[in-house]
Parts: C-alpha cells; structure tokens; sequence
C-alpha cells in the first residue's frame, strides 16, 4: 500500500484529549484517534465515515452514536478509533443521498444500495490493518456490532468483540432491523 503518513497531534474533544494521526491513501484520507492504552490488548473501533450521522447528528442511522460511544469508552481506558473515509457503505456522499431518497421512497438500505447498481456493503479493511500495524499492534477488543470486522484482517487478532448498544428510535428502527436481520450484526 502506499500509504502517506501525517504528524501526530493532539486533539481535544468534548470526551477528553486524544492523539490524532491521517493516513492519506490515494485520495482518501482517513484518521486514527487515539489515547495511549494501558494494556498490549487495546480497544479498538474501526468506524466508517458517516458525515450525516456523525456531523450532521442524522437519526436515520446509528453512526454519530457509535462514534460518541467509542470515543467515551476509549478516554477512559486509551485505545484506538479508525475513521476510515468509506461514506454510504462505500458508495460516497452523493450515492448515500440518492439511497436515502430511495429510502424515503420505502426501500430499505439494501435495495437501496442494489437499485443504484452498488452491493450491499462495499467497505473494505485493509487500511485498517495497514494502521494497526503502524502502532505495533497484533491483538485486539474490536468495539464492533458488525460481523464482518471480526475478521478483518489475518494478522491482527480480535481476542475479544466488545459490542455497541445504541438505542433506537422512530427514524432508525427499519435501519437497524435490516442490519440485524440481514446483515447479521449482533445488535439486542
């Protein structure tokens, strides 16, 4: 991978101070938030971008809560969040928003996704591993509802899935539904 590497900084935030570092592939530019853990088995969220959900506070998804949620547990016992630039599943900003007038029009995020021409899930990982590897680290507690993350990578071990539970709420319920119920997150 060629992979570009930023400084380090510091990073204050409403949850604390953490340690900020982008990872620039290509044109994409993803973020590694972080507070020195104290274990050799630290918590790590690996969170694809929303910008509806995690800057616009959008209640069609769980995204903005799950990033609030890591960020709250890791500045408390230090850990990892891997912000990886994958908008929409992977299918970006502009694509996200003709699937949310499709959902608006009843189809759920899948066939959503699919009537666009798209998968599912188009994310991928391995800039994740390529970041862990960077920090040293071969083992960790993947702050995860999703399946798929479990398995990420073949050389970092996930001894440990430390799930997410967000509430629902009238905007998200169908969403969160077809996560569980079709794309096997290990959601309540």
């Amino acid at each position: 991978m060629n992979i570009k590497i930023s400084n380090k900084a510091n990073l204050p935030t409403k949850f604390g101070v953490f340690k900020i570092i982008s990872f620039k592939e290509n044109e994409k530019e993803h973020l590694a938030l972080y507070k020195e853990p104290n274990t050799s088995v630290p918590v790590v969220r690996i969170h694809s971008e929303c910008l509806t959900g995690d800057a616009l506070s959008s209640l069609k998804c769980d995204c903005g809560d799950q990033l609030d949620y890591a960020m709250s547990i890791i500045a408390k016992s230090g850990g990892y969040i891997l912000y990886l630039r994958q908008e929409g599943r992977g299918i970006g900003l502009f694509n996200k928003v003709n699937a949310y007038s499709l959902q608006d029009k009843g189809m759920d995020t899948i066939e959503a996704n699919l009537k666009l021409g798209f998968k599912a899930d188009l994310r991928s990982y391995e800039v994740a591993e390529f970041m862990l590897d960077y920090f040293n680290i071969k083992e960790i507690k993947l702050l995860t509802n999703n399946p798929k993350k479990i398995n990420f990578s073949k050389k970092i071990i996930v001894k440990e899935r430390l799930p997410i539970q967000i509430d629902s709420n009238k905007y998200n319920e169908d969403y969160l539904n077809v996560k569980k119920n079709e794309m096997d997150h290990q959601l309540l």
